[in-house]
């Protein structure tokens, strides 16, 4: 929570009532003006990362065997030149349990220390979320609270704002963050405009409490926007479905349909709403966009991701690109990339990320933090 002292009751103002201890300002080294004060009791920072993909990979050129297109078309406007896809046994849950292993054991944790689970994800195994079969196969045997988050592209980024919220509001101590999706389920694989872009991936984080001194998730912007759900959905429709309006017992089954995408009207949407997030975010957080290490966008493709840059005046080698390799994962590209840059040691300790993730619904959020 965000509030100019200007703005809050006199009665949490006096002392005996609200203990300046509440008060936080973990301002970074960088921030070139004061952050607006927070009111917490505790703080919050990422300690650990894991990613899990499929074993199968569908390049362009798999591609152009399937629909009239080529790897030179396709990388030339998106800069996607492969994507792993889930196929023979593989499932959605199986590779976050994978990513989420991968997480716990570089914070050096137990599962049985894991207080919540939150599962980010548009494309779950079951419709009713995993998070609860997640703890099982973990072997998390406290019970931890775990449930899902739908918010298809920008899921993860609301996930970790949640962790935050949960505890800084409510005294939880560990916190998973899990961002996966499945999108190669809703794909319409005859569709030349669209099929190209989407894969399969699971990323993780562990968010821990700590002292309010050394919180590490400085800032957070987010937004929805209703009107523009016709650029970018997957409707629930009835199957065989007519014109008929007549009610009928029992129902029909109803399923989702495939992805339905306006590329251009995303793209206006993406390059006018995501900067100014940034922006915003970072202002909440007393930095300018040239006190960042690193900015991490929604891996959508590389065009995107360039224009956002530049917009915001970023260089490109400050940017984290991984969607030549995996494609479009929805929910899973910001932990998946994340996870790379670490265990590559192109993020280190200590580094400011701007990252910010965007899509469906639309909905668009941006969080300012610390690694490690």
């Amino acid at each position: 929570m965000y509030l100019p002292s200007s703005q809050l009751p006199l009665s949490l103002l006096s002392p005996p009532i609200f203990p300046s201890k509440l008060v936080c300002f973990s301002a970074h080294k960088h921030a070139s003006q004061p952050p607006l004060p927070r009111l917490f009791n505790q703080g919050c920072k990422l300690v650990g990362c894991g990613s899990a993909v499929p074993t199968l990979e569908i390049t362009n050129d798999d591609l152009a065997k399937i629909v009239d297109t080529s790897d030179e078309w396709i990388n030339a406007r998106t800069g996607i030149r492969k994507r792993r896809i889930l196929s023979g046994g593989e499932n959605l849950t199986s590779l976050s349990i994978e990513a989420a292993r991968k997480a716990l054991e570089m914070a050096k944790l137990d599962p049985n220390d894991v207080d919540l689970i939150l599962v980010c994800s548009s494309t779950s195994d079951d419709l009713f979320g995993t998070g609860p079969q997640i703890s099982k196969q973990l072997g998390c045997k406290t019970n931890p609270a775990a449930y899902n988050i739908t918010a298809a592209c920008s899921g993860f980024i609301l996930g970790l704002i949640s962790a935050a919220g949960h505890i800084r509001g409510s005294g939880f101590q560990n916190v998973l963050v899990i961002g996966t999706d499945a999108v190669s389920r809703y794909v319409d694989w005859t569709d030349r405009s669209s099929c190209f872009l989407f894969g399969d991936a699971a990323g993780a984080v562990l968010v821990q409490a700590c002292n309010c001194e050394e919180d590490g998730l400085f800032s957070f912007h987010l937004n929805s926007d209703g009107d523009g759900y016709r650029h970018l959905n997957a409707a629930c429709k009835e199957e065989g479905a007519n014109n008929n309006i007549a009610q009928e017992f029992p129902p029909k089954k109803y399923s989702y349909s495939s992805i339905n995408m306006n590329g251009k009207e995303v793209l206006k949407f993406v390059i006018r709403n995501v900067p100014q997030s940034i922006e915003s975010a970072l202002e909440k957080a007393g930095m300018s966009a040239s006190s960042i290490d690193w900015l991490l966008l929604h891996q959508a493709n590389q065009r995107i991701m360039d224009a956002v840059a530049n917009k915001l005046e970023i260089p490109s080698e400050k940017v984290i690109s991984n969607v030549g390799n995996y494609g479009n994962t929805s929910a899973a590209s910001i932990p998946l990339a994340l996870d790379e840059s670490v265990r590559n040691a192109k993020i280190k300790q200590g580094q400011i990320i701007a990252a910010s993730g965007f899509g469906a619904g639309l909905t668009w959020a941006t969080a300012i933090f610390q690694w490690g």
